[in-house]
């Protein structure tokens, strides 16, 4: 199975995610399809904290593929944000 899920980067107390599309067999850090976005929950006031590529996640959702429960959280924080920022 195919899954979306966070790989976890970055320096010891410095974190940083990279939101990668996986097969579900293989480990966390692995070789993986095709990195989504990014995720930096320390970001400062300048920098980006989420980026999602959205029309690509579409893609990989609609061919079966599973999100982890983070990843759900932050795809719909990134959703209702782009739309906002749209509007």
């Amino acid at each position: 199975m195919v899954t979306i899920r966070l790989t976890r980067r970055g320096a010891k107390n410095s974190p940083f995610y990279h939101v990668m599309v996986t097969d579900s067999r293989k480990r966390q850090g692995g070789k993986a399809l095709e990195q989504v976005g990014f995720f930096n929950p320390v970001a400062r006031k300048s920098d980006v904290k989420l980026r999602l590529d959205l029309p690509r996640i579409d893609y990989w959702l609609s061919k079966g593929a599973q999100q982890s429960d983070r990843v759900k959280q932050l795809v719909t924080t990134f959703r209702k944000s782009s739309a906002s920022a749209a509007a």
